[in-house]
């Protein structure tokens, strides 16, 4: 099973995915336009949290970071003056400094992930979107800046203008992501966010061409007309895309089979331009997580 992921609302349904089918049997590919060097260091925050998933060290608190972390380096750095735009946990900046020491040898962001998720023990396969640096910007009034600066330094509070993902004109997938799509037909896009978390992987050049040829089905992060969380409502509206399940289905297109909407979304079915399946998507729990996955991966059985 193939999963595409951002870094909150997917994860958790990886995390009752998991209950259902062996790690070894999941691929996730990751996003990567959210990444930012900290401290000299590259951080991947949407990869960061899947690795932390699978190796049983995620906060599911927080949904990010390490569980029990502490922040020592954080703060002597603040004591210095040095203010870093993320606030890093000591054992996750290890996993940081570990991923840029192979970079810095010439290992590419794939292979570096690789290494790290055999040292961490991972049984699944996960896979960065494409090895070359992108980033999403985002256009307010105040100016452009990085989807990092927009969400975590301005709350996602300034109006957002535009976006557009810098460098995505040269990324394309790696071999091994190519490797794992040739062997799988059946393709999960999670409930992340529509336009900066899943946008940019189907933005990787020959994406959507490669999952027109498979069974996908989606999970919508959108009740009714507002997110489950974060900014997708926004940026959503931004990219002239109607802020409900139907503009999801209508931002990723014609590469969907299927979508998987909210048993309380008010959405009329017939708008969508794709079959629609209700299910509870508010995985406010481990058990529900794992009914979702099941109604999820049910579907695939009904092509």
């Amino acid at each position: 099973m193939i999963v595409l992921s951002g870094g909150t609302g997917t994860p958790k349904l990886l995390q009752g995915l998991r209950l259902l089918i062996p790690d070894e049997k999941i691929t996730v590919i990751v996003n990567t336009a959210e990444d930012i060097t900290v401290s000299g260091n590259l951080v991947t925050p949407d990869l960061d949290t899947v690795l932390y998933l699978f190796s049983g060290q995620l906060d599911d608190a927080k949904w990010w970071g390490i569980k029990n972390d502490t922040f020592h380096t954080y703060h002597a750095l603040k004591k210095l003056g040095i203010s870093e735009k993320l606030m890093i946990g000591d054992t996750d900046r290890a996993a940081h400094i570990f991923r840029s020491e192979l970079m810095g040898k010439g290992a590419s962001l794939t292979e570096a992930t690789l290494q790290l998720s055999m040292r961490l023990g991972i049984k699944a396969r996960i896979l960065p979107m494409c090895d070359e640096k992108v980033d999403t910007m985002i256009n307010t009034l105040q100016g452009l800046v990085h989807f990092q600066d927009f969400w975590v330094g301005a709350r996602g509070e300034p109006e957002v203008m535009g976006l557009h993902i810098e460098g995505i004109e040269g990324a394309k997938p790696s071999e091994e992501v190519l490797e794992a799509l040739s062997s799988e037909d059946n393709v999960i896009i999670g409930p992340s966010n529509p336009i900066t978390s899943i946008g940019p992987i189907l933005a990787v050049k020959g994406m959507r061409k490669i999952l027109a040829q498979k069974k996908v089905i989606a999970v919508s992060p959108i009740i009714g007309d507002s997110p489950v969380s974060g900014p997708a409502g926004k940026l959503m509206a931004a990219k002239g895309f109607p802020v409900s399940s139907a503009g999801v289905a209508e931002c990723y297109g014609d590469i969907l089979d299927a979508m998987v909407i909210d048993q309380r979304d008010t959405a009329n079915e017939r708008d969508s331009p794709v079959r629609t399946v209700r299910c509870d998507t508010l995985m406010t729990s481990i058990e529900k997580s794992k009914a979702l996955a099941g109604c999820v991966l049910g579907l695939f059985g009904t092509f």
